[in-house]
């Protein structure tokens, strides 16, 4: 009876996924987001067994080649033989924009429902995700303004190009400029985003038009709203509560510490190195930077005796080097390195907690703001150590029956949707996106736009704090 349920099911999808169409012949994908750790991998490789499916990555850090470790990748063993597309494919020394994931994931989209199966995107990188579902790149390379800014800012391509010679040569490239140039810009971005801060001042650059004024005009109307979804979608969020979370990612790093994270870091560590492109941008890089110099090179002032390590082990490889970290690591006794480098995993730790709060906060804005139908599963009691049996019932089975209703459904998700926010199109326009908040009662704490300002004051923290000032008498309304 099982098995011919489960041919059933498995020709029920190939049929839906193959013509993955409607009546208006948007193609049917699935796409498993969530914050780092909750097990969005495990669940996509699981779902494998109630259907034909295939997986695009979508971590932009897990695209590129190496640090396996440190990126979390599934190793092939754990794969289950279930097909992984744009997982560790990239050279670690390329810029993977989201406009290259939108232009590979397209084409695999396409090859994966030839094949007669489902498309799992699977990944915590919201902005890619949101690259492939809708048709505005709000935040990516120059190459998609040419098609989208004003029409005064287009011409004469040699035109063009000299004044962005221009301009580019009499900017300074820091948040300042920008903020000098276009608060409204650098209102949006933090000041050590230094990527954004490259490509807006690039933008204004190549276009002599403030940042501002290009994303707000055409972005607006079309970046990330339902209604405009290139697939039929359906979205599953495998979510836990902040505390587990929390335990569970730091637990994590530990293991990633035990199965070679030093190794990984040593390997791709060099003095002036670029933070800034490619897979060196990934959280557990920069952390370490303080104690490899100082392990390497002594520090910036050198080390006591005036050597590096290199020069006191002439003789010593990489892999004794490596060893030595280890050593450092696990010593009983405190000096400079072994506190430097305890240090360095506790701010992979810390930084890793506060992807954690990025990644809630987007998935939040993108099903309140911009209307994603988003369905959530719970993986908190599974992280807290229970059963396997735990994970299929709270996490594999109700996300496995969305699936299955998706697929099976006559009506239209992507009309549904459309028909829920078309009303609300000019408000989400007029929606306050841009503005700069900041909370003096936080610590100045900066917040962005006025949904997240709205969240942020209807917060448990903010309130308890403003109920104490005003206890004091220190509020001031």
């Amino acid at each position: 009876m099982e098995e011919e349920e489960g041919s059933e099911t498995q020709r029920m999808v190939k049929e839906k996924a193959a013509g993955g169409s409607n009546e208006r012949g948007k193609p049917k994908v699935v796409v498993i987001m969530g914050p780092t750790g909750s097990g969005k991998s495990r669940l996509a490789i699981d779902l494998a067994s109630h259907f034909p499916l295939e997986i695009i990555n979508a971590d932009s850090m897990q695209v590129y080649r190496g640090l396996d470790v440190l990126t979390n990748k599934v190793p092939l063993q754990d794969q289950k033989g279930v097909p992984h597309h744009l997982l560790g494919t990239v050279s670690p020394n390329l810029e993977f924009t989201a406009k290259d994931f939108r232009d590979s994931a397209i084409r695999l989209i396409e090859d994966i429902l030839s094949r007669n199966c489902v498309p799992i995107i699977v990944g915590g990188t919201n902005y890619y995700i949101q690259a492939l579902m809708t048709p505005f790149l709000l935040d990516d390379s120059l190459e998609d303004m040419d098609e989208y800014c004003p029409s005064d800012c287009t011409g004469d391509k040699q035109q063009n190009s000299e004044l962005e010679s221009g301009l580019l040569a009499s900017l300074s490239y820091d948040y300042d400029c920008l903020k000098d140039l276009d608060p409204a810009a650098a209102n949006r971005i933090h000041p050590n985003d230094q990527r954004k801060i490259n490509q807006y001042l690039s933008l204004y650059g190549r276009y002599g038009v403030l940042p501002s004024k290009l994303l707000q005009g055409k972005a607006m109307e079309n970046w990330g709203r339902a209604q405009n979804f290139r697939y039929n979608c359906c979205f599953i969020c495998v979510d836990a509560s902040l505390p587990v979370l929390d335990k569970y990612v730091e637990q994590r790093v530990d293991r990633m510490v035990e199965a070679g994270l030093l190794d990984e870091v040593f390997d791709i560590y060099n003095l002036n190195m670029d933070y800034t492109r490619g897979l060196r941008q990934a959280i557990g890089v920069r952390e370490f930077e303080d104690f490899l110099k100082a392990y390497l090179f002594g520090g910036q002032n050198g080390n006591e005796n005036g050597l590096n390590h290199l020069q006191m082990w002439p003789n010593k490889d990489d892999q004794m080097l490596k060893e030595n970290m280890t050593i450092i690591l696990n010593s009983l006794v405190e000096n400079q390195l072994n506190v430097c480098l305890k240090d360095a995993i506790d701010k992979v730790k810390i930084n890793t907690r506060r992807l954690v709060r990025r990644q809630k906060r987007r998935l939040n804005r993108l099903q309140m703001l911009f209307g994603w139908n988003i369905n959530y599963v719970d993986a908190t009691e599974s992280l807290l150590g229970a059963t396997n049996d735990s994970w299929a019932a709270n996490v594999v089975e109700p996300s496995s029956g969305i699936i299955r209703s998706f697929l099976s459904e006559a009506e239209d998700l992507v009309d549904n949707l459309g028909a829920r926010t078309s009303t609300e199109g000019q408000e989400l326009i007029q929606r306050d996106l841009w503005t700069q908040y900041v909370c003096k009662a936080c610590g100045n704490r900066v917040l962005r736009g006025g949904h997240e300002w709205e969240q942020h004051k209807q917060g448990r923290a903010h309130r308890k704090r403003i109920s104490r000032l005003k206890k004091s008498g220190c509020f001031i309304e």
